[in-house]
C-alpha cells in the first residue's frame, strides 16, 4: 500500500561555519527525495539547504512556510500526504517537532498513517542536558518564562522547589535581547545553593557551557544579550 513519506530535517543551531560538522551527510539524500517542503522560516532553510548541497535546485521544491501550522498551511499539508508525496519538514534551527510549530504537521502525518522519519541532528535541549552534569534521568523542558518580571520570578521559584521536590532538571529558553533580565532574575531569586547550567552559542565557535552554583555566578559579570542560550536549573535539596 503507497503512503507518504515524511521526513523530519535538522538544521543547524547556529551560523557559524563549524555548526556544519553536526548535520549528518544522509541528510542529503532525504532531501534529494523529497518534493515539498515545510519550513519554519523559508530562508533560514533555503540558505541551510545550499550550504550543504552546493548542487541544489532550490526552486525544484513546493516550498511552504509553517508559522503556527494555520488551518490553510494544514490543509496543502493534508493534500501533499493525500498524495503520497514525499515531504520535508524544517525548523528555524535545530530538529522539527521539539520546541517548534512543525509538531502540529507531524501530528497530523500520524493521524493520517503516513511514514514519519525522524533524521539525527542537533538539537539544543538535549547537548545542553549532556554537557551541564545535572540530571539527566528527569527533566522539563518548560520553554519560555514569563515576560512579566514578577511573574517571572514567581516562576523560577516554582520551578526551583519542583526540581528540589522532584530531583528534576529544569530547562527554559529567552528571547536572546532578555537574556541578561532573566539572568539577573534568576540569581536574585534562586537559592545560593542552586546549580544554574548556561549554555551559550551550542555547536558554533564561540560556544560556551559552564554550570555553576548560583552564589559562585554572583561573583562575575554575566553579558549574553542578543546571544543564542539555553538555561538549566537544578535546585539544591
Amino acid at each position: 500500500m503507497q503512503t507518504a513519506t515524511v521526513y523530519l530535517i535538522p538544521i543547524i543551531l547556529h551560523e557559524d561555519e563549524i555548526a556544519l560538522q553536526t548535520i549528518p551527510s544522509y541528510i542529503i539524500n532525504a532531501v534529494k527525495q523529497c518534493s515539498v517542503l515545510y519550513a519554519e522560516n523559508e530562508r533560514t532553510a533555503r540558505r541551510f539547504l545550499k550550504k550543504i548541497w552546493k548542487e541544489i535546485d532550490i526552486d525544484s521544491y513546493a516550498w511552504h512556510t509553517i508559522h503556527k501550522a494555520e488551518t490553510e498551511v494544514q490543509q496543502s499539508f493534508k493534500a501533499d500526504i493525500a498524495q503520497h508525496k514525499t515531504i520535508g519538514i524544517m525548523s528555524e534551527a535545530g530538529c522539527p517537532g521539539i520546541a517548534d510549530p512543525g509538531q502540529t504537521l507531524i501530528h497530523v502525518a500520524q493521524q493520517m498513517q503516513a511514514k514519519v522519519v525522524p533524521l539525527v541532528g542537533p538539537n539544543s535541549i538535549i547537548l545542553a542536558l549532556m554537557a551541564s552534569g545535572m540530571n539527566g534521568q528527569c527533566f522539563q523542558f518548560v520553554g519560555y518564562l514569563p515576560v512579566d518580571a514578577h511573574e517571572r520570578k514567581k516562576k523560577i521559584i516554582e520551578l526551583e522547589n519542583e526540581s528540589i521536590k522532584k530531583n528534576c532538571t529544569q530547562i527554559f529558553i529567552e528571547t536572546p535581547y532578555r537574556n541578561n533580565q532573566l539572568v539577573n532574575d534568576i540569581l536574585t531569586t534562586a537559592k545560593p545553593e542552586t546549580q544554574l547550567c548556561i549554555a551559550v552559542d551550542i555547536t558554533a565557535s564561540t560556544e560556551c557551557i559552564q554550570t555553576k552554583k548560583i552564589k559562585d555566578w554572583k561573583k562575575g559579570k554575566i553579558e549574553l544579550h542578543k546571544r543564542q542560550a539555553i538555561f538549566l536549573l537544578y535546585g539544591a535539596g
